[in-house]
């Protein structure tokens, strides 16, 4: 039976590109948010394409749950790309009984790159109220420990966080992993147009140093403020580099 890895994500982040690290493994089929939908159907939210995503997507989290994340491939593995702000209002305690991953950024810069896109955010946007929210909750009942990974700590060493990811999800690494094709791939929801810009240039995670603070435009400072225990929270649990 094949295997979910479920990746609970902010947006803004590098989610996109580590949904082309694991399908590019040979063993790991890859979903892109398949909530999407359900979340512009019940939030009261703007966002590019979104006649687009409510016309190919089903915006019903039973038939996401059921036909998509829990069906039965060829594949081991299922690797699911998901933001932790579409997961709300609907019963996800299928998440309990599979392997969670939690992807958390700086929040000074996901709230400038997220600003770019949506011009006013509100905390809720951004997910890590809830990304906190849905850890906790798994860590308390859910069947297996769940991982966090900070995207500049893997941008600081791919290949060392990775190879502990894989070992907290007790699967093999696979170097495969490090480096994929540039370009849109098949699985890309209809709305990479709008989002996936910089990932489609990329062949791989590109490693960094240390970069100097970001400085935040003042209205955005309360989003930032707001959301900075949550980060704290769970950059604790973090993969270090």
């Amino acid at each position: 039976m094949t295997q979910l890895i479920q990746l609970i994500s902010g947006p803004r982040n590098i989610s996109t590109a580590m949904m082309y690290s694991f399908g590019n493994r040979a063993d790991t089929a890859i979903v892109d948010e398949p909530f999407y939908a359900y979340y512009l159907s019940n939030f009261d939210v703007d966002h590019p394409g979104a006649n687009d995503i409510l016309s190919t997507m089903s915006s019903f989290p039973d038939e996401v749950i059921q036909d998509v994340l829990l069906a039965d491939r060829p594949d081991e593995y299922l690797f699911a790309k998901n933001m932790a702000h579409h997961m709300d209002g609907y019963d996800y305690s299928y998440s309990l009984n599979c392997r969670n991953v939690f992807l958390i950024r700086d929040p000074k810069r996901l709230i400038t790159s997220f600003a770019k896109v949506i011009p006013n955010p509100v905390a809720n946007d951004v997910g890590l109220r809830r990304e906190a929210e849905i850890y906790n909750e798994i860590k308390a009942k859910g069947r297996f420990e769940p991982v966090v990974i900070d995207s500049g700590q893997l941008l600081l060493n791919p290949e060392k966080v990775l190879r502990e990811v894989c070992n907290q999800l007790s699967i093999p690494f696979d170097k495969a992993m490090l480096n994929w094709k540039a370009g849109a791939r098949k699985e890309d929801g209809t709305w990479a147009k709008y989002w996936y810009h910089s990932v489609h240039k990329t062949t791989g995670f590109i490693q960094t140093s240390k970069t100097e603070d970001v400085i935040l435009e003042d209205r955005l400072i309360p989003v930032y403020e707001e959301i900075l225990p949550y980060y704290n929270q769970l950059f604790e649990k973090a993969i270090k580099a």
